[in-house]
């Protein structure tokens, strides 16, 4: 786990993590905090995180996540390593990437 982050709490399911509780990189390194939980809760498959940063929204893809916890979450990569979503990406543009979920999620009118 995270050297720096607080207790985590027990690990929870993609279904109940909370948008805004913090996420840490391994080595520890604030990330940001979860923004959405990009699902496909029919099909349950977890496609990754869209994280909040200071410097704007990065994409956790479900691979690059290390752990789900009550209080935040684990990802494998520090914040500047994580791709931000943007139209202009390949994997955006293209099939059913969780990169273009996160890009289609952030452009929707709330």
């Amino acid at each position: 786990m995270a050297e720096n982050a607080e207790d985590l709490g027990e690990p929870v399911a993609y279904l109940i993590l909370r948008e805004g509780v913090p996420v840490y990189a391994l080595n520890g390194d604030t990330v940001g905090t979860v923004d959405h939980v990009l699902a496909d809760e029919r099909e349950d498959v977890f496609h990754g995180l869209l994280i909040k940063t200071p410097d704007g929204h990065r994409f956790a893809s479900g691979d690059q996540v290390s752990g789900l916890y009550e209080r935040g979450a684990i990802v494998t990569e520090t914040a500047d390593r994580l791709p931000r979503p943007s139209a202009d990406l390949p994997e955006a543009r293209g099939g059913d990437s969780g990169l273009k979920r996160a890009w289609d999620w952030l452009i929707q009118p709330r």
